[in-house]
């Protein structure tokens, strides 16, 4: 029997996070701010990520394209236990990683990339 679209985005999403350990967990959230997929631990609430993601996507296209940086690529945000990272899904949704604190973002960011490039084809 064949995977459903959600199957296959969270089999990519739990490739993602074992193929680069810095990423703690991860989702798929719809520009609208609904979970797609998600890859999140116990104890995170995927209604509160979506909602957040969405809205941080929001206000970062509008900073982007207000002050002349052109389209959003990615936007994220670093506390003092980590990162949160999003990357664009083609313009139907977003790509949301939680990432450890001393992560080689550069390795992050190609795998999410990537990550993205796959599952844009699925959304």
């Amino acid at each position: 029997m064949a995977k459903s679209r959600t199957e296959l985005m969270h089999d990519r999403l739990r490739d993602l996070q074992a193929g680069t350990p810095d990423i703690e967990a991860s989702a798929v959230v719809s520009v609208d701010g609904l979970i797609m997929a998600s890859s999140l631990p116990a104890g995170v609430e995927d209604d509160r990520v979506s909602a957040m993601s969405a809205a941080m996507l929001s206000l970062g296209e509008r900073i982007s394209s207000e002050l002349g940086r052109g389209e959003l690529d990615q936007v994220y945000v670093r506390g003092n236990k980590g990162f949160v990272i999003l990357m664009s899904i083609g313009e139907e949704a977003v790509l949301t990683a939680l990432v450890r604190e001393d992560a080689k973002l550069g390795l992050v960011f190609l795998d999410m990339k990537r990550a993205a490039s796959d599952l844009e084809k699925l959304v």
